[in-house]
């Protein structure tokens, strides 16, 4: 109080609004230099926190180059990017390459629904899902907000995060069931769907036929001598249990209930099912999982049982996730067009979004089988059965 009433004293009051005005415009310039500068420093920062180079992050983001770094980078620096809220700025890479393109509009955003998992991560299929939905909204300039699980939605917390933080439209990551879809119509005004199993409502689906899948499956250990199929995974409303269920009528081999088991798709679930299916039925020679990491689950419980894969037994599944080469022996599997999904889910969205579609668009990518070394020819066909 002293200091303001000596100042005025000294220099009246003409003073204290010279000296206010002139604190006003440096503050404001400051904020404007730092705006100017704050894509900058982002990327160094970006770059400092991920302990990469600036043309790591710039190669990673800007160009979306899978060989830009290794995978846990990456992740580490999309990571980042999320977090800080990086938007790409398309005009300074224009600039850099000596072309010229109209005003970039401002960063638009997109939300994610984890509809399959309890955890966001738990899942390798869906996190890989996630991330090529994030890589290919960042080069259309959509950034992706937030995710979350259908979980989540019996969480107050929940409609706060939707109701306070707008988003263009939302991805749905795998098979969601009709109270879910109807919170979805409430909320989100565009909504697009991807997974294996096609899904009962008028949303736009990029989808990869799990049901086709699991029949491919079946078939490779029919073809292989095998009649003594087990199950592992889920059953109810599972496009991949269906298929078990048809490939083995198709054939004219006995349901056997004690066959299959109902687990949650994950490495605790394989490993619960096998032991289970151990218990029940020790002529069992091969079993077809819903997933690899069910299938990586259950081989886990196969060689603690002394079974030998696929001398003693054979396993196969759907996905081929990473992990699926890694371990011993590889994991025979059907191959799901994972990345693929996402870019395509992202541009049918955001077509959506613009308008340039109005009725519901169904788009089913091709698979493939990923021949490893888990399945082999049926040791005891003298034993096999219909």
């Amino acid at each position: 109080m002293r200091i303001c009433y000596n100042f005025t004293q000294t220099f009246g009051l003409s003073g204290i609004v010279f000296l206010l005005c002139f604190l006003y415009t440096k503050i404001n310039k400051n904020l404007f230099a730092n705006k100017q500068e704050g894509i900058i420093i982002t990327l160094k920062e970006i770059a400092k926190e991920a302990g990469v180079s600036i043309s790591t992050v710039s190669r990673v983001v800007n160009k979306n180059s899978t060989s830009a770094a290794s995978k846990e980078v990456q992740d580490r620096i999309w990571e980042i990017v999320r977090r800080t809220g990086y938007t790409p700025n398309s005009t300074a890479r224009d600039l850099k390459k000596g072309t010229k393109s109209n005003a970039e509009p401002p960063s638009r955003s997109i939300a994610c629904l984890f509809a399959r998992s309890e955890d966001s991560k738990s899942d390798l299929f869906f996190s890989n899902l996630a991330r090529s939905i994030e890589q290919e909204a960042f080069k259309h300039n959509y950034v992706l907000k937030y995710s979350f699980t259908a979980i989540d939605l019996h969480h107050p917390n929940t409609f706060h995060l939707i109701s306070d933080n707008h988003v263009d439209g939302v991805i749905v990551l795998g098979r969601c069931d009709s109270q879910t879809l109807s919170f979805l119509k409430q909320y989100f005004k565009f909504v697009a769907y991807t997974g294996l199993n096609n899904l009962d409502a008028k949303y736009d689906q990029i989808i990869s036929d799990g049901y086709e899948a699991g029949k491919t499956a079946m078939k490779h250990l029919m073809e292989l001598g095998h009649t003594r199929i087990g199950y592992i995974g889920e059953t109810k409303k599972e496009d991949r249990y269906t298929a078990y269920c048809d490939s083995l009528t198709a054939a004219r081999i006995s349901y056997h209930k004690e066959y299959v088991v109902n687990v949650p798709l994950s490495l605790e679930g394989g490993y619960e099912g096998a032991k289970g299916l151990l218990r029940r039925n020790s002529d069992i020679t091969a079993i077809f999982c819903s997933n690899d990491i069910t299938a990586i689950g259950a081989m886990k419980a196969l060689k603690e049982a002394g079974k030998r894969i696929p001398e003693d037994i054979s396993i196969i599944s759907i996905d081929d996730i990473d992990t699926a080469q890694y371990v011993s022996p590889m994991l025979t599997t059907v191959h799901m067009p994972v990345e693929e999904m996402g870019q395509m889910a992202v541009k049918i969205l955001i077509d959506r979004i613009k308008g340039g579609h109005k009725l519901p668009i169904k788009i089913n990518l091709p698979f493939y089988l990923a021949n490893r070394e888990s399945c082999g020819i049926c040791p005891f066909p003298h034993r096999q059965g219909k």
